[in-house]
């Protein structure tokens, strides 16, 4: 304990199960720690809000590095649009500070108030907003890392426009802390809405929403998020519209014209919520599902068959072919429904993640059964042996093992 306490202090050091877990309060520290590591071979893993800690394989890991100190926006470019924050800070606070500004990091990630910075890119996790902002790797412009030997390296820059050398936050977003430690994160900035009409569209039958869907991406509006999901006697189609006050009566005009038959309803709820609810119910598996848009609508219309197996299915899905789902079953029976997905979808280059167990048995594994590994795994590994040559970051919680 001593050791560690020199680095980042006593009151940052506990012991928790056998792990050390250290809450360090700057780069310097997260350094000071990994180097350390590095030279007696410890394995380490990095935790923000705690959110998608089973997300991905278990971790055995030696330390634990907790980035609860690594927080506030440390630079607001509010001319130039842009924000430097630490990787400790909420995706919640981290809006909640820009809009005293009227600006805002345009995504919607899962568990705003308690997911952090760090782990919402280490994770890669967007939201609706995506099809009309980007995701992640497009609003990421610069980072701070510790990588696994503790060297301090600064990528990107703090202009919307840069050329700074190689773009590493694209490769740093979405690898679950297996390629060094994120500290610090420069974003680019949107205007907050002022003006914003959300809608809902039901139907008994999918098809004429997916059309709906096209129609809508294909017009021209000011559209900026829509979902498609499934309910126990009904399919939805949900449209956010943001624009001037003008353009949003036109819009709604439009909408219903080209739903055409389709019952349109005004909805002053929240539908970025949806993908949260869905692990709130209990018992239930989360998958992550990935299809061409053009297999969405018969995607979301197969859950429906899943009752005659003895399960229940609950599906949020985006444009871009991105589906959230909960199913509930016997662990039998979802063996065979991850299993029929897994197939199905490689054939079409989709993929199906586990990102909540539920009954799921542990054997199956959370990223991609043996039969339907990424072609690319091969460049995967080869990166994380000149980033992690030693293992020592994550060791085994990314696809492949890696």
């Amino acid at each position: 304990m001593q050791q560690w306490n020199e680095i980042v202090g006593a009151e940052a050091v506990r012991e928790e199960n056998g792990v050390t877990v250290l809450a360090p309060a700057n780069e310097e520290q997260v350094a000071a720690v990994l180097q350390r590591c590095s030279q007696e071979g410890l394995s380490v893993t990095a935790t923000g809000g705690g959110t998608k800690l089973n997300w991905g394989n278990a971790v055995d890991a030696k330390v634990r590095l907790e980035t609860a100190q690594l927080t506030g926006v440390r630079e607001h470019s509010w001319q130039d649009l842009t924000a430097t924050v630490g990787a400790g800070t909420t995706w919640a606070e981290l809006q909640r500070e820009l809009s005293k500004h009227g600006q805002r990091v345009a995504l919607d990630p899962l568990f705003a108030e308690r997911a952090t910075v760090g782990g919402v890119l280490s994770a890669n996790d967007c939201g609706l907003l995506r099809m009309r902002y980007g995701g992640l790797r497009d609003l990421v412009i610069g980072m701070t890392i510790v990588l696994a030997d503790g060297t301090i390296a600064r990528t990107g820059g703090k202009v919307v426009k840069n050329v700074a050398g190689y773009d590493l936050p694209k490769l740093l977003t979405g690898s679950f802390g297996t390629l060094g430690v994120i500290t610090e994160a420069t974003f680019r900035l949107h205007p907050l809405q002022k003006h914003t009409a959300s809608f809902t569209v039901r139907s008994g039958d999918v098809a004429p929403l997916a059309d709906l869907m096209h129609a809508l991406a294909t017009a021209g509006m000011s559209l900026e998020a829509m979902q498609l999901r499934n309910e126990p006697d009904a399919f939805v189609l949900d449209v956010q519209f943001a624009a001037v006050l003008e353009a949003l009566a036109d819009h709604e005009q439009r909408l219903r014209t080209l739903a055409g038959t389709l019952p349109v309803q005004s909805c002053e709820g929240d539908m970025y919520s949806a993908r949260d609810s869905l692990f709130a119910i209990e018992g239930a598996t989360v998958l992550k599902l990935t299809t061409l848009p053009t297999k969405l609508a018969a995607l979301v219309a197969g859950f429906a068959q899943l009752a005659a197996m003895g399960a229940a299915a609950v599906a949020v899905a985006d444009p871009a072919g991105v589906v959230t789902v909960a199913v509930t079953a016997q662990a039998e029976g979802l063996i065979n429904i991850v299993e029929d997905l897994r197939a199905r979808l490689a054939g079409v280059g989709g993929s199906v993640v586990v990102l909540q167990r539920g009954a799921l048995p542990l054997d199956v594994d959370p990223w991609n059964d043996a039969a339907h590994l990424p072609p690319a795994l091969d460049v995967v590994r080869a990166i994380k042996q000149e980033f992690d040559p030693a293992r020592l970051l994550n060791p085994g919680r990314f696809v492949g093992g890696l």
